[in-house]
């Protein structure tokens, strides 16, 4: 290697054209070996520091990879703790699609659903109602007209609404809790005749904001709508 000083003009490539920095970076790119057989350009490369020091390539290259490294670590580890969070949360469900199953009577219903929700998965507010013109002896319901008067839109809707509602409708869905209920979502129940509202609540108004996951009460709304033409036979549908 010389030893005449570096340039203080851009070097020309063999067009004679200007190499930008754009064009070395590239060039770098794509020769990730370049510096292997350059041992003397190499030392003498300086990299400023963040702190006004210098460190050589080789240490710069270093610290790179590390902050590479504590980060896909940091993203395997989310990656873990989402898999454990799964994995009990299918647990949960299993348990609960097996109540479901064995389940004789209304009643056993009702139970297995509250019960689950509120001691399983710690959900603080749960309303489950069919919609039925004679009183119901077990559970909640409610006649259809009133039900489409106060709800609306969301007896519709083909899978859960998540976010925030009306005072009329949370106290609809959850009776003198309502006023404790910050979010929510929403799963409407038909299925052979059998129609409901399968609701869940929570006092943080972030937990169930409108862009959250509802696949698992899509999922528990799916079974359970399958599972109730079993134990009712009077419940008028909502079409």
């Amino acid at each position: 290697m010389s030893d005449e000083p570096f340039p203080t003009t851009a070097p020309k490539d063999a067009s004679g054209d200007e190499l930008t920095t754009d064009a070395v970076v590239a060039f770098l790119r794509h020769q990730p070996d370049f510096f292997l057989d350059q041992e003397e350009l190499l030392a003498g490369l300086r990299i400023p520091h963040k702190r006004g020091d210098t460190v050589s390539l080789v240490e710069h290259q270093l610290k790179l990879l590390r902050d590479r490294n504590s980060e896909l670590r940091q993203r395997l580890t989310h990656l873990m703790d989402v898999a454990r969070d799964n994995d009990r949360l299918f647990d949960k469900t299993r348990r609960l699609m097996l109540d479901l199953l064995d389940a004789t009577s209304l009643e056993e219903v009702v139970m297995a659903v509250d019960d689950s929700l509120r001691q399983s998965f710690k959900v603080p507010f749960v309303s489950l109602i069919l919609f039925t013109e004679a009183p119901g002896t077990v559970g909640r319901s409610m006649p259809l007209e009133e039900a489409q008067q106060v709800l609306g839109a969301l007896l519709t809707e083909p899978r859960p609404v998540a976010g925030t509602l009306r005072p009329t409708q949370l106290q609809f869905l959850f009776g003198r809790e309502h006023e404790s209920v910050a979010s929510c979502v929403v799963a409407p129940l038909a299925y052979q005749g059998v129609h409901g509202v399968l609701a869940i609540g929570s006092t943080d108004p972030e937990q169930y904001r409108s862009s959250v996951g509802t696949l698992f009460l899509a999922h528990v709304a799916e079974v359970l709508g399958r599972v109730l033409p079993r134990v009712t036979g009077t419940l008028r549908s909502v079409r």
